[in-house]
């Protein structure tokens, strides 16, 4: 149970929900958990990382590709899908009228039984479905299908019919172009083909190639069928499809089983149309000719691995074990394990919203899951910020400062994505104004935390050596520029930003956004002090022709003001003349509302002259930089900025989880933990900002869920030198278990409430220095260590 997620009964208004929940993926692809009949007015999405376009002057954003998992089934001539069906389950009116004396529509099958379900362990969607025709069969519908961690560009399904009765079976199955997009269409040129698969020209792959509009990349999405117990079949072309009739003489009991391999494969710059269609073609040859089981058998070890290195095991809490489990399946699904070219959207690939765009969320939220379980991904997703900085340092010339000025919503080339009007008035339809883009600076500083962060867990240096020391130092120089020194108080300050808590917007010396900058510039000095010692040449580089030299930004650092705790009551001010505000309670707030999407923030929101807060920017600081600050600081702020802080954001619930486990008050922690690891299985989370849709799956909190119950609850800590334990279980659970990789070495930790225990496995490089609790020991390989709790 704890491995399978899982839906009985079939509700309509849940298909965009469960399009997020059931999603497959394997870092390359994402495909929504839709039903095989369903199209684009269910929301049926095949994202492919990293593919982005543009039409006209709409908003930039990934390309959905033509779905090749399609399938229509006719029983008799009559179409068998849960959108036609009478839902017994649900009490469907055309069904009940029989039952009450009244005559049934005949023509108009029944669904007797549905079920949805995701094998977390193994990455595989499937559903069961039992319709009831008008001539008394009972046709059972069954299908399974996953991206392959294998072979990236393909996607495999196993679709199954069998019928209580004999009959006419009639399968439609193919490629279909005619794809939801959010501001689309993002496809052209549309051509498709059939090609004989090998020396059987009695089945065929079949093909669907275009070119996206901005830049004319080319896509093909090729699909190779076969029915094991044969029938007939033709070829159904239409201008935005390719698909195929299979006619098959259905016998009582045996079931008639379809597998399609579907292959994916985008063209980068310089790549043909015929170059890429070949590649896909000959990748859905090769899928048919291994078959299923052996596609399943690979992808599924594959899995294996996956969870080996990540797995945590949870005792007493079945509920926060499936939950914990599902967070990390959607990391996994979507993490770059082959590309520093990518990074992770903030939806993840579960379709177009948010433009399909990198945020701040990546560094902040997801990085520190791939830290301890794979370091290699770590190194990818800050490789990205590497490659991107060319766009980086476009967007701070354009604002007039030097340095690199990190998108807010980052695609491919690291240009901005977001704009200036990001949100409209749901009373009056018209654009707002809003300043994500332009005053969200924390950004830059983000990118660096992140690069020091791998730095720092890996002990490698190539990172800085191939660009993450630039990157640092660039965003120390956009600091520099952007900053004010205030002469009357002899301090650099950082006015006009827009912290985390993006209900107030443009404000001066927000403490978080001030205390990333000073850990930047400390961060560009440290960085550029390795580079000089491991390429000078390229360390000169970077200083010429620039006024801003490491004197400057040693200055600032140092004089940087950064909010500090209040000498009496222990609280730190948000930003300045934060306590100036309203001081409403956020019913009383919520009872002004006038509409129930209405934006509490931008200029007139009704959160921007209160101290209601989107998320807490100060508990956020007070976790990154958990050793500067005295546990009573951190309990006082807690416990003062909570109940004014609205969670209109899925970043938030995590926060106030870490650091009341940090103060030793778990259960303080463990409902905000609870909240943001069932995000995704609930569907209980904001879907609209202002008439803005921003629906999706949420990696940063499924991000967050780990970081809860490993550095929160677990209590774990790594500088890159040591690694510390301080528990703080809640109370619901007895014990967690998990493997970490600390310093090159592999390591499964499990703390219950009678001790802790190391284990280090036998091939590290080297010992590592543990602290539980007050006391510190060294693991040496292959040793196992308990220590009394």
């Amino acid at each position: 149970m704890s491995w399978i997620v899982r839906e009985s009964g079939f509700d309509p208004e849940r298909i965009a929900h469960h399009g997020n929940k059931f999603m497959i993926g394997n870092g390359v692809l994402g495909y929504r958990g839709t039903l095989e009949e369903f199209s684009k007015s269910e929301l049926t999405a095949t994202i492919v990382a990293g593919l982005y376009d543009q039409v006209g002057s709409k908003w930039r954003e990934p390309v959905n590709a033509p779905n090749g998992l399609e399938t229509n089934v006719f029983w008799n001539g009559t179409r068998l899908s849960v959108l036609e069906a009478g839902n017994v389950a649900t009490g469907d009116s055309a069904v009940k009228s029989e039952s009450a004396g009244g005559e049934r529509d005949r023509s108009r099958p029944e669904l007797v039984a549905h079920e949805q379900s995701l094998n977390l362990r193994q990455a595989v969607h499937r559903r069961r479905s039992v319709f009831r025709t008008g001539d008394g069969a009972e046709v059972t519908i069954t299908s399974e299908r996953f991206c392959s961690a294998a072979r990236t560009e393909l996607i495999v399904c196993r679709f199954t019919v069998e019928s209580s009765q004999d009959g006419e079976l009639t399968i439609v199955t193919g490629i279909n172009g005619d794809v939801w997009d959010i501001n689309g269409p993002h496809l052209v040129r549309m051509e498709s083909g059939a090609h004989a698969a090998g020396d059987d020209a009695t089945w065929e792959v079949v093909s669907l190639t275009a070119s996206t509009q901005e830049l004319g990349l080319p896509i093909t999405v090729a699909e190779a069928a076969e029915v094991a117990s044969g029938g007939e079949h033709e070829v159904l072309r239409e201008d935005l499809s390719i698909r195929r009739r299979i006619h098959v003489r259905c016998r009582a009991g045996e079931p008639v089983v379809l597998v399609k391999a579907v292959a994916v494969v985008a063209g980068l710059e310089g790549e043909t149309a015929n170059q890429v269609q070949a590649a896909a073609i000959q990748s859905a040859r090769e899928a048919r000719q291994l078959g299923y089981d052996r596609l399943l058998s690979e992808h599924a070890e594959y899995w294996e691995r996956k969870w080996s290195a990540s797995d945590i095991i949870v005792v007493g809490d079945d509920e926060a074990q499936l939950a914990l489990r599902y967070s990390m399946y959607q990391l996994h699904i979507i993490a770059p394990e082959r590309s520093e070219k990518v990074s992770i959207p903030a939806r993840g690939l579960s379709g177009q919203v948010y433009k399909g765009a990198v945020f701040w969320d990546t560094e902040m939220f997801m990085l520190p899951f791939f830290l301890y379980t794979q370091p290699e991904v770590a190194r990818n997703l800050m490789m990205y910020r590497v490659h991107t900085l060319g766009g980086a340092k476009r967007k701070a010339a354009e604002y007039g400062y030097e340095g690199a000025f990190y998108a807010w919503e980052s695609q491919e080339t690291g240009e901005d994505a977001c704009t200036l009007f990001n949100v409209n008035d749901v009373f009056t339809g018209r654009p707002m104004r809003t300043y994500f883009r332009d005053k969200q600076v924390h950004i830059s500083a983000d990118v660096a935390y992140g690069i020091w962060q791998v730095y720092a867990f890996t002990g490698d240096d190539r990172l800085l050596l191939d660009g993450g020391a630039e990157v640092a130092w660039e965003c120390a120089k956009f600091f520099y520029s952007y900053g004010y020194f205030n002469p009357r108080k002899q301090r650099y300050e950082i006015l006009d930003v827009t912290g985390p808590d993006e209900y107030h917007e443009r404000v001066n010396n927000n403490a978080f956004t001030n205390r990333m900058v000073k850990e930047c510039l400390r961060i560009a000095l440290d960085a550029m002090e390795i580079l000089k010692r491991g390429n000078s040449e390229r360390y000169e580089q970077l200083l010429a022709g620039s006024y801003i030299q490491p004197e400057h930004i040693r200055d600032m650092y140092e004089r940087l003001y950064v909010p500090e705790p209040d000498a009496q009551s222990g609280l730190i001010e948000q930003f300045d003349r934060y306590y100036a505000l309203e001081d409403v309670a956020l019913p009383q707030l919520k009872s002004r509302m006038l509409h129930p999407h209405e934006y509490l923030g931008g200029g007139n929101g009704l959160a921007t002259t209160t101290q209601i807060l989107k998320q807490a920017d100060v508990v956020l600081m007070l976790h990154l930089f958990k050793d500067d600050y005295d546990p009573a600081i951190k309990k006082a702020n807690w416990a003062y900025y909570e109940p004014r802080t609205e969670h209109g954001s899925s970043l938030s619930a995590c926060i106030y989880a870490l650091v009341a486990a940090d103060t030793g008050s778990p259960d303080w922690g463990y409902p905000y933990f609870m909240r943001t690891a069932t995000i995704d299985l609930t569907g209980d989370a904001k879907q609209y900002v202002g008439d803005l849709y921003i629906g999706g799956t949420h990696p940063a909190a499924n991000g967050g869920a780990w970081m809860a119950a490993v550095l929160g609850f677990a209590g774990l800590r790594y500088d890159g030198d040591k690694a510390v334990l301080r528990p703080a279980l809640p109370s619901a659970w007895q014990a967690i278990e998990f493997p970490v990789r600390l310093g090159g070495g592999s390591y499964r930790i499990r703390v219950s409430r009678e001790e802790v225990v190391i284990t280090a496995h036998g091939d590290n490089p080297a010992g590592l220095r543990f602290t539980v609790g007050e006391g510190e020991l060294a693991v040496a390989p292959g040793q196992e260590v308990r220590i009394p709790v």
